[in-house]
């Protein structure tokens, strides 16, 4: 990856029209800091520094740690991060009650950060606190699962997650799960079995949202009609821009802005630009032909690598690749059904140039600015949007309240 410059840098190199975009962007953000839909920073303190969340010092520079993180307290404030959905993903290899045990142990973790962190950070359970909290100047923290082998089958489970603070839950990750289909996997479910409607009816109960992020087509369409509250699609792009599975056609974007819901945008770059997917995949073969790791990027790739990129230069993705799946979305949904979901610590170090980190995000807002995004528009895709989704999860789980617990396990 190239070398990032401090965004005042970035400004003051830039022509003074982008330059003012940018101190607008900066402007915003200060009064409506973005409440991000995605960040796998807690399996990054688990994998890459053995869970030690202590010893992970969040208030200083973790870029220049080893391994190194994209995420970090200063450059979240920088970026204007007022709340976080953090992920507690775990692989989806991890089956049955052990997929429990580690889905309580990444929530742990992310408690951990919480206390080891109290003047920066505070859990959040509700969309009051969430705007209560990014208004107080710290990070208003809520908690996503990743995968709905997460919860081995078991309602009770969910509704223990959402006890400890869950928020949302990804119907699927990288493999079908038997009642619901991923998008990377072959179909078992051909959408919902019986048991994966009666997860959405549970999650609607709870308040907790349905995450299509990773699902297939099917379970996508099949989730939007079962559900009663707004969905989310927490980390995911625009497939007529990029045509990666993971990403969302456009019937089911509009599909989603009928239902109320938002698509919350990546900053992979394999999910922004097919070119940028089809250079690292050659990338990766090569890694592989060679005996390296295909998954290191920047300072971590390893110098035979570098060779190799040096010869074969990466496609650009910029904050302008971002935007046009922002705009693409929000012209298909609406501005009213699209966020933010970076993903960061979750991508192998990636990101579109200069936004290496979670400090890069007005960069994104400064080019949506120079589009001719008003103010208010900047503030829906920073915060609104998502806030009202989460308020309309909750009104529904409010007019469900006289409904029992559904006590079922998949077959």
């Amino acid at each position: 990856m190239p070398m990032l410059l401090p965004l005042f840098l970035l400004a003051a190199q830039a022509p003074a029209p982008y330059a003012a975009d940018i101190a607008r962007a900066e402007r915003v953000l200060a009064r409506t800091p973005i409440i991000d839909g995605h960040n796998d920073l807690p399996w990054e303190i688990r994998d890459g520094h053995h869970a030690a969340v202590e010893a992970v010092d969040l208030t200083a520079d973790t870029s220049r740690i080893e391994p190194p993180l994209q995420t970090d307290l200063p450059r979240m404030a920088r970026g204007h991060v007022g709340g976080q959905f953090w992920s507690v993903w775990i692989p989806a290899t991890t089956t049955g009650p052990q997929a429990v045990e580690t889905t309580i142990e990444q929530i742990d973790i992310v408690r951990r950060m919480i206390t080891a962190n109290p003047a920066r950070m505070a859990l959040a359970r509700d969309a009051a606190d969430m705007a209560r909290i990014a208004k107080s100047g710290r990070i208003a923290s809520l908690i996503g699962v990743e995968g709905g082998h997460q919860i081995d089958g078991r309602l009770s489970v969910l509704r223990q997650y959402y006890n400890l603070g869950v928020r949302y839950m990804t119907l699927t990750h990288g493999k079908s799960v038997g009642w619901a289909d991923s998008s990377t996997d072959a179909p078992q479910a051909n959408g919902l079995t019986d048991f994966g409607r009666k997860v959405v009816a549970e999650m609607n109960r709870l308040g907790m949202l349905v995450d299509v992020a990773h699902v297939s087509d099917a379970t996508m369409a099949a989730a939007l009609a079962a559900t009663r509250a707004p969905v989310i699609a927490s980390h995911s792009n625009a497939r007529a821009l990029a045509d990666r599975p993971r990403n969302i056609p456009d019937p089911l974007l509009a599909a989603i802005g009928r239902n109320g819901g938002v698509v919350m945008v990546n900053a992979y770059p394999a999910f922004l630009s097919s070119a940028w997917n089809d250079w690292d995949n050659r990338r990766g073969a090569y890694a592989k032909a060679q005996g390296l790791p295909g998954n290191r990027y920047g300072r971590e790739t390893p110098p035979a690598l570098q060779a190799w990129e040096a010869a074969n230069p990466a496609p650009r993705v910029t904050a302008a690749t971002m935007a046009d799946h922002v705009e693409h979305i929000a012209k298909v949904a609406g501005r009213a059904h699209v966020g933010i979901g970076g993903d960061y610590d979750g991508i192998s170090g990636t990101g579109p140039e200069g936004m290496g980190g979670v400090d890069g995000y007005p960069l994104l807002f400064a080019e949506l600015a120079r589009r001719g995004w008003s103010d208010s528009d900047l503030s829906a895709l920073a915060q609104g949007n998502v806030l009202r989704v989460l308020s309309q999860a909750e009104a529904v789980a409010k007019s469900m309240a006289n409904q029992p617990p559904v006590d079922a396990t998949a077959p």
